[in-house]
C-alpha cells in the first residue's frame, strides 16, 4: 500500500488541493482527529438501530417506504439491499482521477462526523485509493437529488465486495480486487449504505473538473484573442484601464490588464497607432474584457460554491452529535452544484462564440484588414482555412444548445416522495463535451492567427506572442498550399489541453487573482 502524499482536515480542503489531487491522481489521509466525531455519530446510530423508535434509513425503508419499520435483526440486510439496488447507473464510465476525486470527496464528507458511519468505512475507501482498486462507475442515472444515488451507489458496492472495478490495469468484479489485495469486504453497518450513497460528491466532482478544464480554456482564449487582435491590426486602446475601472467589474478589470500585458511592445501594434481607416474594431476585439471578463467573474462565483460544497455533509439522515440528534434534512439537494454547472456552461459557450467570430473575422477578406481570403497565400487554387471555420461554427453552435440551463428542469421520482430535483449530474457532465468543444474552437482561433501574424512580417508581434508563436510553430508549420488539416487542429488542440500556450504566455496564475482567494 502507498503512502498518502496528502493529508486532509475534514471540511477545511482547499479548492486549489482538490485540483492537485485530481491532476496527480494521488492519495490522501484523513486527519486521525477526525475518528473521535466520526465515532461518537456512529454510536448514536448504533443505539438509534436497536431503539423502538423509527429513524428513516436506520431502522426504516427509503424513499417512499420510509414508513416501513425495519426489524433490528434486518438492519445490516437493508444497508446491503440498498447498495445493490442502487447499482442502476447506465453510460460511460468515469475516468479513473474523476473517480478518485468523487471517492476523495466522499472520504471528506464522511470524515465531518455527521454521516454516522464507523471510522472503518473511511479507512476502507482511503485503501482502495492507496491500492489503486478503483470503481466502474457510470456517468448517467443520477438526478441530482436525493443526492447522486446511482453513481455512487456503484461506488460503495466495491466495499462490500460487489460492483465492478479497474486494478492493476484489468476491469474484474471488485470482490476479486479486494481479494487479490488482501482486503476484507465491509459487512455495513446500520446507515452505512445510505451514507454512502446519499450526497453529492459525483456532481461535485464533474462541476470542479468542468470549472478547472473551463479556467484553462479562458486563459487560452485571452491568448488566441490577443494573437487575433495583432492578426487584424487591432486597437489596444479598448484595454486601457480608465475605461475599465469605470466599469469597475473585477473580471473585466483583470482581462484587461492581462491583454494589455500581452500585446505590449508588439511592433505590429505600433505600425497602426495613428491608422485613421478604422475609428473601431468590431466587438469580437473591441468587447473581450467585457465578455470574457463576464465568464470570469461567473467561474470565480461557481469555485466559491463548490469550494464550500466540497467540504460538505450532504447525506441524510444528519447525525447533530452536539445535540444527541439524529435528523431528517435536504442536504443532499443539488441545487447549488446545478446552478454553478450552468454557470459554468454560459462561459463556456460565450467564451466559444466570440472566439468563433474572431475566426471568422480573420477569413473573411472584407473585415480583416488587407489579409488574404480565408488566410491562404494562394485563395482560389486553395481554400485555406475555410472549413476550419465551419468547423469552429458547427461546435460554437453545439455548445450554445449545451449551455441551456439544467437546473430549471425538474421531475418527481419515487412515487412522488422526491417531487423536486437538480438535474446537477447531468448539467455537470455535460461540461466535458462543451470543454471538448471550446477547446478546439480556441484551437483554430490560435491557428488561424498564427497564420494571420505570418502575413504581417516583418512586423513582428509583442515579446510573449512571438514565445507563443514559437511554440505553435515549433508543432504546426505555417499553411501555404492546403494540405490534411485535421492533423494541424489535433495538434493545436493538445496544446491547448495541456495549457503549453497558458504557460508559455505566462498567463498560469490568472486565476489566482480573484477576489475571493479560489
Amino acid at each position: 500500500m502507498t503512502t498518502a502524499s496528502f493529508h486532509l482536515t475534514p471540511g477545511e480542503v482547499s479548492l486549489s488541493t482538490w485540483e492537485q489531487l485530481w491532476q496527480q491522481g494521488a492519495s490522501a489521509g484523513i486527519d486521525p482527529s477526525a475518528k473521535a466525531r466520526v465515532d461518537a455519530a456512529a454510536t448514536l446510530v448504533a443505539a438509534a438501530a436497536t431503539g423502538d423508535k423509527p429513524v428513516y434509513g436506520i431502522n426504516t425503508g427509503f424513499g417512499k417506504l420510509a414508513s416501513v419499520k425495519i426489524n433490528a435483526d434486518e438492519v445490516k440486510q437493508l444497508q446491503r439491499n440498498l447498495i445493490l439496488s442502487h447499482c442502476a447507473g447506465v453510460g460511460d464510465p468515469l475516468d479513473e482521477h474523476a473517480t478518485r476525486l468523487m471517492m476523495l470527496l466522499k472520504i471528506n464528507s464522511l470524515a465531518r462526523g455527521a454521516s454516522g458511519v464507523r471510522w472503518d468505512v473511511i479507512m476502507m475507501l482511503q485503501r482502495l485509493l492507496a491500492e489503486g482498486i478503483i470503481p466502474v462507475i457510470p456517468e448517467q442515472g443520477s438526478v441530482g437529488a436525493s443526492g447522486d444515488l446511482a453513481p455512487l451507489a456503484h461506488m460503495a458496492a466495491v466495499l462490500i465486495g460487489e460492483g465492478e472495478v479497474i486494478y492493476k490495469g484489468r476491469h474484474m468484479p471488485g470482490g476479486a480486487a479486494l481479494s487479490k489485495a488482501g482486503i476484507e469486504p465491509l459487512v455495513l453497518a446500520p446507515k452505512e449504505g445510505l451514507a454512502l450513497i446519499n450526497g453529492t460528491q459525483f456532481s461535485t466532482a464533474m462541476a470542479m473538473i468542468g470549472l478547472w478544464k473551463t479556467r484553462r480554456l479562458v486563459m487560452t482564449a485571452m491568448i488566441s484573442g490577443a494573437l487575433t487582435t495583432d492578426a487584424i491590426m487591432g486597437s489596444t486602446s479598448p484595454t486601457l484601464p480608465a475605461i475599465h475601472a469605470l466599469r469597475g467589474l473585477n473580471g473585466q478589470i483583470r482581462v484587461a490588464e492581462e491583454c494589455r500585458r500581452l500585446l505590449s511592445g508588439s511592433a505590429i501594434r505600433e505600425s497602426h497607432r495613428e491608422d485613421d481607416e478604422r475609428v473601431q474594431d468590431p466587438y469580437c476585439i473591441r468587447c473581450q474584457p467585457q465578455v470574457l471578463g463576464a465568464a470570469v467573474d461567473i467561474l470565480d462565483a461557481a469555485a466559491a460554491t463548490l469550494a464550500i460544497e466540497a467540504n460538505a455533509v450532504t447525506d441524510n439522515p444528519i447525525v447533530l452529535v452536539d445535540e444527541g440528534m439524529i435528523v431528517s434534512g435536504g442536504n443532499f439537494h443539488a441545487e447549488p452544484v446545478a446552478f454553478a454547472a450552468d454557470q459554468i456552461a454560459l462561459a463556456i459557450a460565450e467564451t466559444g462564440a466570440i472566439s468563433q467570430r474572431r475566426i471568422a473575422l480573420m477569413v473573411d477578406p472584407n473585415q480583416s484588414f488587407h489579409l488574404p481570403p480565408f488566410l491562404t497565400p494562394k485563395p482560389g487554387l486553395n481554400s485555406g482555412f475555410m472549413i476550419a471555420e465551419v468547423t469552429s461554427a458547427a461546435l460554437m453552435s453545439e455548445n450554445r444548445h449545451l449551455a441551456n440551463p439544467c437546473s430549471t428542469d425538474s421531475t418527481p421520482t419515487s412515487a412522488n416522495q422526491e417531487d423536486h430535483v437538480s438535474m446537477a449530474a447531468h448539467a455537470a457532465v455535460r461540461l466535458h463535451r462543451m470543454t471538448k468543444n471550446l477547446a478546439h474552437i480556441i484551437a483554430i482561433e490560435a491557428l488561424a492567427a498564427a497564420q494571420g501574424i505570418d502575413f504581417r512580417k516583418p512586423l513582428e508581434t509583442s515579446p510573449v506572442l512571438k514565445a507563443v508563436m514559437a511554440v505553435i510553430r515549433a508543432h504546426i508549420s505555417a499553411l501555404g498550399d492546403d494540405r490534411y488539416m485535421a492533423d494541424d487542429i489535433t495538434a493545436m488542440t493538445r496544446l491547448v489541453h495541456e495549457g503549453v500556450l497558458v504557460n508559455t504566455a505566462g498567463t498560469e496564475g490568472f486565476f489566482d487573482q480573484a477576489a475571493s482567494g479560489h
